[in-house]
């Protein structure tokens, strides 16, 4: 493996994890392509991105371009003369970025592919209740997540997860996956296989209006909504009491209930520790949830310093 020349590219802390692991498995990475800072926080002060920040510890090279075509991003990658370029949560590459190197370019998707191609594969595996999702190497080619795979690795989901969880799952495994396909990839041992033609389950990008929770749909449902879309960019609805106007509310963690029989949207509260929402059929517990503008908060914490009327409810 050390005699492949490999430029790594990402940017979240999904692909930070893959790039620790090739580094500790004595991989030569001789350059690093991640996003530009972006201002964050409350000051708006520019923030390297996750993959950056590691780079830079342990002195990396490092190419933030703004354009993936621009003439001078494509000398400055074109001199690191790579045999390889490993992408992990990265954005879609021109072909004359993933097609430079000798050996190709492979990406790492968080989904067992030809499943959940697009944006958000987590996000809607556990949306539409699998119980296993996994991860998969591929080589690059035009259309966006149809390359010839190489390997790929099942994990379960448990009932439990949210999307977080699956989320730290698939990282850990994502990156052994990753260091296992440039260790073939280095001893030619790799035997790509195309990806089956069939009737998909999509995984394109989530806007606010897809987070929005439908109280008439079933408790699992929403439930599965719910945990999909925890901790980010997270399930909302209305609260709507008589005292006060609607205000926007993140729902983030719930658990079936022992069925009141309430309506949809119909809150029950306790006004100490528990509120309860109905569904099109069974209930549902609030056990995190987290009002706009404020931390999210347990549904007791949330309770210590919030009252909800008898005649409120979820719109």
């Amino acid at each position: 493996m050390q005699d492949l020349k490999i430029v790594f590219m990402g940017t979240p802390d999904f692909a930070t994890e893959s790039l620790k692991a090739l580094l500790n498995a004595g991989a030569n990475v001789v350059g690093v392509v991640t996003a530009p800072d972006k201002p964050a926080g409350r000051g708006r002060k520019l923030t390297p991105p996750p993959v950056k920040q590691f780079a830079a510890e342990k002195g990396l090279k490092v190419l933030q371009p703004e354009k993936l075509k621009a003439p001078d991003f494509l000398e400055e990658l074109a001199n690191l003369k790579a045999d390889l370029q490993v992408v992990v949560a990265f954005r879609m590459l021109p072909e004359v970025v993933w097609n430079m190197p000798c050996k190709g370019t492979f990406n790492l998707h968080a989904s067992l592919l030809p499943e959940y191609r697009g944006a958000a594969p987590i996000n809607w595996a556990v949306i539409n209740g699998e119980s296993k999702t996994g991860v998969t190497t591929f080589f690059l080619k035009h259309e966006i997540d149809t390359g010839d795979i190489i390997f790929q690795e099942e994990v379960a989901i448990s009932s439990e997860d949210t999307a977080g969880t699956v989320h730290d799952k698939l990282m850990v495994k994502g990156a052994e996956l990753v260091v296992k396909t440039v260790e073939a990839v280095s001893k030619d041992e790799v035997t790509p296989i195309p990806q089956p033609e069939k009737e998909l389950k999509p995984a394109p990008k989530i806007f606010k209006n897809d987070c929005r929770i439908d109280w008439q749909q079933s408790a699992e449902n929403i439930y599965n909504k719910i945990r999909g879309l925890s901790p980010y960019p997270a399930a909302w609805t209305e609260l709507s009491t008589p005292e006060e106007k609607n205000k926007s509310v993140k729902i983030l963690l719930t658990e079936k209930a022992r069925s009141k029989n309430l309506k949809p949207g119909e809150i029950f509260c306790d006004e100490k520790k528990q509120i309860l929402a109905g569904t099109a059929d069974e209930d549902l517990v609030i056990n995190e949830l987290q009002v706009a503008g404020k931390k999210r908060m347990k549904t007791e914490d949330f309770l210590r310093g919030h009252s909800i009327s008898e005649g409120s409810y979820f719109v």
